[in-house]
């Protein structure tokens, strides 16, 4: 897999599709289907450790075999690592700062357990920090000039794939001659494969009123079991890419929209279902509100398109489960944090069963937040 990395630095077109491509009419209405989430997924729930050390507030950012990646919401700068199997406390790390070895935001982590590192995305600074896992500075490297980093997982022993999200603030201008989707060196950042998605005219996931610039969050990449999914709002084709194969091939594609433009992106997949997001480019700068979300499913199986809600079963009454926001790697499909008090008060009220009321036994409403697991189903 290096080697073919190594070999095709040129740019990389997409090849035909095999088997089927899915089309998305974002204009279409579809009939409303409900799933029970432990039906189609097998469903983990970690409760992570507090005590005075380790208080966050649970927002997750990597998920490995070993180790859990915590920050806060807040920009206060720690990093709190849990064991993975137990929730237990292992360190916080705190790096924040103005030098060469720290970071002012933290915009995105790729956790990498083979290699022992930890790679801190701080797009404030266009920078990568690179860490080993006691928090120790090993060395950083810049974005690459012109970008500007948005989502970065750890692709391979050497590589890490990213997103400029530049073209957020170049809306409607023509595109640059090279791929926004790119695989870059761990070790010093150059890019080493760009993934160019062919499109001609920018459509950011961004709406603009005079000086005021409002940008909405897209997953650009999802990793699913044996390729990776690439999202490039500014074109109407979502890509895979084999990296066996090394090559793009297109995946789904949705009918072209104005006024309002409908940008679309994807979540969780399965054997059976994809679950797929539109979101409309509109935005009421006076409310502060804006780009609504609408949620889908493609059952292969049905071969259809649905509206659809996921619950979790071992809730008595509903409770939805985010099937888009959160991809994590090629074993784990994408995870949810659940707030203490919330099970709390459904384990008071009887409103848990399952693994989840054994675990609001021991909580109290100040405890750190339970992290729920959906793994691909064996």
């Amino acid at each position: 897999m290096i080697l073919l990395i190594i070999l095709g630095v040129g740019g990389c077109k997409p090849s035909a599709t095999p088997g089927e491509l899915i089309t998305v009419d974002v204009s279409a209405s579809y009939p409303q289907k409900e799933l029970i989430l432990q039906d189609f997924m097998d469903v983990e729930y970690i409760p992570l450790e507090s005590n005075d050390e380790f208080v966050t507030q649970g927002h997750v950012l990597a998920v490995g075999n070993q180790y859990i990646i915590v920050k806060n919401w807040h920009n206060d700068g720690d990093i709190f690592v849990f064991d993975r199997k137990t929730g237990k406390g292992v360190r916080k790390i705190n790096k924040k700062g103005q030098g060469d070895g720290e970071y002012t935001f933290i915009n995105g982590v790729a956790l990498d357990e083979e290699n022992q590192e930890l790679f801190v995305n701080c797009t404030p600074a266009k920078k990568i920090c690179v860490y080993d896992l006691s928090g120790n500075f090993k060395r950083s490297f810049a974005h690459t000039e012109g970008t500007e980093y948005y989502n970065i997982f750890s692709y391979d022993k050497e590589h890490l794939i990213r997103y400029d999200a530049s073209m957020s603030y170049k809306d409607g201008k023509k595109r640059e001659d090279r791929g926004y989707h790119a695989i870059i060196s761990k070790q010093d950042g150059s890019v080493v494969r760009d993934l160019y998605i062919p499109f001609e005219v920018i459509k950011a996931p961004a709406a603009k009123m005079g000086e005021g610039l409002a940008v909405t969050s897209i997953r650009t990449i999802i990793p699913n079991q044996d390729y990776w999914l690439l999202v490039e709002t500014s074109s109407d084709t979502v890509y895979s890419y084999v990296a066996q194969e090394d090559r793009l091939a297109p995946f789904l594609v949705k009918t072209p929209s104005i006024d309002p433009e409908v940008l679309l992106t994807l979540g969780t997949l399965t054997g059976r279902y994809y679950f797929i997001q539109t979101i409309k480019k509109e935005f009421d700068f006076e409310t502060g509100r804006g780009f609504p979300k609408t949620d889908l499913m493609y059952d292969r199986q049905e071969k259809t398109l649905f509206s659809i809600v996921v619950f979790n079963g071992d809730f008595v009454q509903q409770q939805k489960v985010d099937m888009y926001s959160n991809p994590i790697n090629h074993t784990i499909a994408a995870f949810q944090t659940v707030a203490a008090n919330q099970l709390v008060e459904a384990y008071e009220n009887d409103g848990l069963k399952g693994p989840l009321k054994e675990i609001a036994v021991g909580l109290d409403e100040d405890s750190n937040p339970v992290l729920l697991l959906m793994k691909y189903k064996k």
